[in-house]
């Protein structure tokens, strides 16, 4: 079911969606307590290039090599029912700043969640953040 059509039928306040939402949402804003509440044990998110990470402040601290800042900016979400949960798929377009100030917009992402009980349990993320720096 696609997030339009959760939203017309108002289970999105239960869904692995708004979970993701919320996480996504305490992410951008480097509230990283409440970001680590949504978690599930044995979390995992895995980033371009095989960087793995169990916690916000190892993705945080990975980060600033990386960026100064960076946002995202939503085209969609797609969930799909799992037996034990949900697949949540985000996408869109990432926005920002680079290390050395320059401002960037429009790279691409997907990212893939798992929920379970509520709780996020896997993180896969995709995007083009690595081919812009490079011809940046």
């Amino acid at each position: 079911m696609n997030n339009a059509n959760q939203e017309q039928s108002g289970s999105i306040a239960n869904s692995g969606t708004k979970i993701v939402r919320d996480y996504l949402a305490a992410m951008e804003d480097r509230d990283l307590d409440t970001a680590t509440g949504f978690l599930g044990d044995g979390f995992c998110m895995t980033f371009p290039g095989g960087e793995t990470f169990t916690r916000p402040e190892q993705l945080m601290g990975w980060a600033k090599a990386r960026y100064l800042s960076v946002g995202k900016t939503y085209s969609g979400f797609d969930e799909i029912s799992a037996p034990d949960g949900a697949v949540v798929y985000c996408y869109g377009t990432l926005h920002g700043t680079w290390l050395d100030g320059t401002a960037f917009e429009g790279i691409r992402f997907i990212d893939r969640f798992e929920v379970k009980d509520g709780k996020l349990t896997d993180q896969q993320v995709w995007n083009d953040m690595g081919e812009t720096r490079l011809n940046s």
